[in-house]
């Protein structure tokens, strides 16, 4: 008896999976977030949630002062966790790009390799203001992947 009472469960619980998958098929416009590729498959995240294998890009904004500034994210995930980054740069003015550029150069050690739900930087090679801009852009990110 306990064998088909395994199945009953499991047969349930596999229910409920595809149930959440296909609600998740169909995500929220975010604005500056979409995916550019997408394997199909799918994992659970640290938080329970569901993200979607691919590469996802999305732009963030943060104020520096010589007023808002933007800069773009891509992340490929894999099982939940980042297997690369790519940064782009997008400077209004001289120091803008001084720092964005920093932060391109030394984001990926910081990333490459965490679940994107431990993902929050706050300095990055001397750039501290990026960091608004891509944790912005990094929760735009995981919404899409959902």
């Amino acid at each position: 008896m306990r064998p088909s009472v395994r199945k009953s469960v499991f047969a349930g619980i596999a229910g409920l999976s595809l149930a959440g998958t296909v609600a998740g098929c169909a995500p929220a416009a975010t604005q500056g977030a979409a995916p550019s590729a997408d394997t199909g498959s799918s994992t659970l995240g640290s938080s329970g949630s569901l993200y979607k294998d691919g590469t996802y890009s999305a732009d963030g904004t943060y104020v520096s002062p010589n007023g808002t500034e933007t800069v773009g994210v891509e992340l490929t995930l894999s099982s939940g966790t980042v297997t690369a980054v790519n940064i782009t740069q997008h400077p209004s003015n001289p120091n803008t790009r001084k720092f964005q550029g920093e932060f391109a150069g030394g984001i990926a050690s910081q990333v490459v390799g965490k679940s994107i739900d431990q993902l929050k930087v706050s300095k990055v090679a001397g750039s501290s203001l990026t960091s608004g801009g891509f944790n912005q852009a990094v929760e735009k990110i995981k919404s899409e992947a959902q």
